[in-house]
């Protein structure tokens, strides 16, 4: 699905990709192949990551949400490789454990601030 939003909700365990516009919400789950909580092995937490940055194909902008550092993890793993998604990681903040829909509600709010404060004043 090609959308301009998307949210991820992660910790070190699973992360919650939900992408959507105006009309449609796609949710997908993705799992952390690691057995050791918050102690992962480099190569099961970028085989993690990369599978949450490939999911992420074909959104323009995301926001990354969880409750710990796994959130900003990603965030700085992302960073540091090579894109092979169009994607923009526009924040990262903190949540607690929201549903997927109070997650797209949040996003949803969130991105109406985002988008208008990228609004060119002199184009208004």
């Amino acid at each position: 699905m090609s959308t301009f939003h998307a949210v991820v909700w992660m910790d070190h365990q699973e992360a919650h990709v939900v992408m959507f516009d105006r009309e449609h919400v796609e949710a997908q789950r993705i799992q952390s192949r690691s057995h050791h909580k918050h102690q992962g092995k480099a190569g099961d937490t970028a085989a993690f990551f990369a599978e949450v940055a490939q999911a992420l194909t074909g959104t323009h902008e995301v926001l990354v949400t969880g409750p710990g550092s796994a959130r900003d993890e990603f965030c700085d793993w992302y960073a540091a490789h090579p894109k092979s998604t169009v994607a923009i990681i526009v924040d990262s903040i903190a949540s607690d454990h929201p549903s997927d829909a109070q997650l797209v509600a949040m996003a949803k709010q969130y991105f109406k601030k985002f988008d208008a404060m990228a609004i060119d004043p002199s184009q208004a």
